[in-house]
């Protein structure tokens, strides 16, 4: 019974973001087709404010899968950008994207998509002033030698992937063969390096809405305590975060749960920028730029979070942005006849016209690269498909 309790309710949140996500994908997936990544290590090649900016920018157009973000940030640390430059992007990539934006407006409402946005900003220049003042030389010359010992992580395939059509006007590229072909490619490597995290945050959230009693939440997250709270929430938000192993969109049914429960405004954010710093990602960072650098990565990004998460809710305080609701509708509806089912028929069209288009042009094979070691990534060329099938 419980177990077909969480299941329920699982089911109940992948209905209501259903058809966000798979519109996120679908303009992830057309940037990333439009936009050359061999261009952009060498816009990213300093750390100055000027390249953080760029690198803030092409990272939020690129794909929000955090394993990926993580590939594609030593990729251009590799081949010219500065370091910080690679981390701005990464952090980017996973807090400023479409597709998040979208779920969280969805799941939890405008304050918290405002909060994120305008949260991973200030989390991003915190991050930068940081690398300023911290970043050593040595750490640098570090992670520059771990990062070129060729040590594989997740999605190395998939980072040195460029699938861009650059030849020509905006629109024609978007609606040429080459072009359809591409957005199939991209937005299917999205959703199958996202699918397991998205299920796995959903099923975590579905159980814990459903066996965790509200008691305990209200009681961990001291919201009996308002100024204890402000603090609590956005320290332990990162932790929680970290032993969940659930990263990029799929943290935001947690998200939702953690809210419902009474962790703070500031505790929310601070959550959901967390998932580069879950133990997967870590061990990453240990083996692309060794274990000092690793920890270093762990201990600024997770100064950066905190302060973020606690700025941008003193900041919707003052405002009278904070919602002062802790109850999410999206833990408890259930599907009906209305625009959601209406959308989700839709998007589940536009993913079987892609399905389709990716299949008839290599894509299963671009999937078993997409996992490959860098070399194999290389390698591959998306216009030697055929795209005209």
């Amino acid at each position: 019974m419980f177990i077909l309790e969480a299941l329920a309710s699982a089911f109940d949140m992948l209905w209501q973001v259903f058809w966000p996500l798979v519109l996120g994908f679908l303009l992830s997936a057309v940037v990333q087709s439009l936009v050359s990544r061999r261009t952009v290590a060498a816009a990213l090649g300093d750390a100055s404010p000027r390249s953080l900016g760029i690198a803030c920018l092409l990272g939020a157009a690129s794909s929000s899968c955090s394993y990926a973000a993580v590939a594609i940030a030593r990729t251009l640390f590799r081949k010219g950008a500065s370091f910080p430059a690679a981390i701005v992007f990464e952090f980017a990539s996973t807090n400023l994207v479409f597709e998040l934006g979208l779920i969280l407006l969805i799941v939890l409402g405008w304050p918290f998509l405002g909060a994120e946005f305008a949260g991973g900003l200030l989390m991003i220049v915190i991050l930068a002033l940081l690398f300023r003042w911290t970043l050593t030389p040595r750490l640098t010359t570090q992670a520059r030698q771990e990062a070129e010992r060729d040590r594989r992580g997740r999605m190395e395939g998939h980072a040195e992937m460029d699938m861009a059509v650059t030849e020509g006007p905006f629109v024609a590229r978007l609606l040429s063969a080459r072009g359809l072909t591409s957005v199939s490619h991209s937005f299917w490597m999205d959703v199958s390096a996202l699918w397991l995290d998205i299920g796995l945050g959903l099923l975590i959230a579905g159980a814990l809405a459903a066996w965790v009693p509200d008691s305990f939440w209200r009681g961990f997250f001291l919201s009996g305590h308002p100024r204890l709270a402000f603090v609590w929430g956005p320290l332990v938000g990162p932790l929680i975060s970290m032993v969940s192993f659930v990263c990029s969109v799929g943290n935001v049914p947690l998200a939702a749960v953690l809210w419902n429960g009474g962790i703070s405004f500031g505790g929310v954010i601070a959550f959901i920028f967390a998932d580069l710093i879950i133990l997967p990602i870590l061990d990453i960072y240990r083996k692309y730029y060794g274990l000092r650098v690793g920890i270093y990565l762990l201990a600024v990004s997770y100064v950066a979070m905190v302060a973020a998460g606690m700025a941008i809710e003193l900041l919707f305080q003052v405002l009278g942005l904070v919602p002062s609701d802790h109850h999410v509708t999206a833990l408890r509806s259930a599907p009906s006849l209305d625009y959601t089912t209406v959308l989700n028929l839709l998007a589940l069209l536009v993913m079987a016209l892609l399905g389709w288009r990716f299949l008839r042009t290599g894509g299963l094979q671009m999937l078993r690269m997409m996992e490959g070691p860098a070399e194999s990534g290389t390698r591959h060329d998306h216009h030697a498909h055929h795209p005209h099938h």
